[in-house]
């Protein structure tokens, strides 16, 4: 008899219990997981540090013009993407072309290169580099 009650309530139990969810990226983006706004806390200023340093990234206090933030926040809802990000990006690709730019002159500066050891060691002067990219 007692088997039979304990069998049961394990029957019981287990038809009742909530299905689990994989705790995946994709349950959690989708929304699958919950989103309920009571479970929502702030992580812990130094789990955000560790997040910033495992991502290579630092927080920077900027100032710009309204203006260009709202248009970034345009284009960033047409692009689905937050609008930092977009600015991210931005600014990544700026860098990058800056650095192509610098490169190619210094490229060019080359009949002022001499050689040492197998290695040429080139020498440009600051302005002479800012006329060259400009």
């Amino acid at each position: 008899m007692r088997r039979v009650v304990l069998a049961s309530l394990f029957e019981e139990k287990r038809m009742t219990a909530p299905k689990k969810i994989k705790g995946s990226v994709e349950n959690w983006e989708s929304g699958t997981l919950g989103r309920d706004a009571r479970y929502v806390k702030r992580a812990s200023a130094e789990l955000e540090r560790e997040i910033d340093e495992a991502q290579g990234m630092q927080a920077i206090s900027i100032r710009l013009d309204r203006d260009l933030i709202e248009t970034f926040k345009q284009i960033a809802r047409i692009h689905n993407i937050g609008y930092q990000p977009l600015m991210r990006e931005a600014l990544r690709r700026f860098a990058d072309a800056e650095i192509k730019a610098i490169l190619s002159a210094v490229a060019n500066a080359s009949d002022k290169s001499v050689q040492q050891g197998g290695k040429h060691t080139v020498e440009i002067k600051l302005d002479d580099l800012q006329r060259h990219v400009a």
